[in-house]
């Protein structure tokens, strides 16, 4: 088990990244915090010693992935109604919310590496190396993702 003081840096570290991930993945905010505990006991219980500060990033945001993943998947999850469907919330400026919902209508592997590449400054090779995939694979998701993204967009065709 981790020390409180390991725990604290992690968090302070981190819980930006955490949060933007199950944000992506959940469109949320008490899912998202919920994963967020999830993430730092996770952590915290986790004993093997991480070779690099890099790797303990990428090891957080693979478990911050696989536990969205998983909350998406649970029956719990198919049963209930979004707050927002329940509720009228004020909305995010009209730029900031397409470009959201574009992303967010993304199939997830194109999700993850748009949100890696675009927001967490990644280059495809350390895509490769978090997500276990193959680099070419990473170009490729990137390149449709794109795609997919002046479509949903608007954008120019020549770009």
């Amino acid at each position: 088990m981790r020390s409180e003081q390991e725990v604290n840096r992690a968090v302070e570290q981190y819980a930006d990244t955490v949060r933007r991930i199950c944000l992506v993945h959940l469109k949320n905010y008490a899912d998202t915090e919920d994963i967020f505990q999830t993430v730092f006991v996770k952590y915290l219980l986790h004993t093997a010693p991480f070779a690099s500060p890099e790797h303990e990033r990428a090891w957080i945001i693979r478990v911050t992935i696989n536990a969205c993943k998983d909350l998406l998947r649970s029956v719990f999850r198919r049963r209930t109604v979004p707050l927002h469907e329940a509720a009228e919330l004020p909305a995010p400026p009209e730029e900031h919310r397409a470009v959201l919902q574009a992303v967010q209508s993304l199939p997830a592997a194109y999700r993850d590496v748009v949100y890696l590449h675009y927001y967490e400054g990644y280059t495809a090779p350390e895509i490769a190396r978090i997500l276990g995939k193959n680099v070419n694979t990473i170009y490729t998701r990137l390149t449709r993702a794109r795609g997919l993204l002046r479509e949903a967009l608007g954008g120019d065709d020549d770009a």
